[in-house]
């Protein structure tokens, strides 16, 4: 029984490996793309507006607020990272609707690379607002003998990230693989409707922890220049 898509190879060479993972995290990226420039190709400023504008300014209000509400007052400046973050896990999250479907979510180098994501996205941040200099000074804080701690603190936080939607995703798998062995027909219809609840769910905390690391990194900046 295979639980994650790295499980199913298409093609080998060597350490090169295309699989079901890659295969699936290229056609949603390309799902996505396609689907935004057709949006956004349409919007307008007027008065009347169609549905799917309606629809794109509320996902974009909402995800506006609520990393202002976390902490960073420029939302604008952020929401192209995060709001990428969300709708790539939520989207991909909801596509196990359809039949045989394993989310790319579901392998950990998935999992592992959106972190990296964010690790890096961290000190990009930072450093564009503080100036490198600046930024590495807050590893330092408060006194030198942090900064092993500090540095350790980043890595241990990029493998909380990826374990954290890994193991979710994959939790949520391998119980429908054992009610399918119990009832075929019942359960996994009530799996999907939740797993649809909680792969929402993990698109928000994994974006909500981004913008928190990010805010985090950018108030210690703040707090040290005051």
């Amino acid at each position: 029984m295979k639980f994650s898509p790295d499980d199913t190879i298409f093609w080998q060479n060597d350490f090169v490996t295309i699989n079901l993972t890659l295969v699936t995290t290229w056609a949603l990226m390309l799902i996505l793309v396609i689907g935004a420039k057709s949006i956004t190709s349409k919007l307008t400023s007027g008065i009347q507006i169609s549905r799917w504008q309606c629809v794109v300014e509320i996902i974009v209000t909402t995800i506006n607020s609520q990393i202002k509400e976390v902490g960073l007052n420029k939302p604008e400046k952020y929401i192209g990272f995060i709001g990428s973050l969300f709708l790539f896990i939520a989207f991909a999250n909801l596509c196990i609707i359809f039949p045989g479907f394993t989310p790319p979510t579901a392998s950990l180098s998935t999992t592992a690379a959106l972190s990296i994501s964010v690790l890096l996205a961290v000190p990009f941040y930072g450093i564009e607002k503080a100036g490198i200099g600046g930024y590495l000074k807050t590893y330092l804080q408060p006194t030198w003998i942090m900064l092993p701690f500090n540095l350790i603190s980043e890595i241990t936080r990029t493998l909380a990230l990826a374990v954290r939607l890994f193991g979710n995703v994959m939790s949520g798998g391998m119980i429908v693989a054992i009610l399918l062995t119990i009832a075929p027909f019942l359960f996994p219809v009530i799996m999907n409707v939740l797993g649809l609840l909680t792969g929402m769910v993990q698109a928000y905390i994994f974006s909500i922890l981004a913008t928190v690391y990010i805010a985090s990194a950018l108030q210690a900046e703040a707090i040290k220049q005051h």
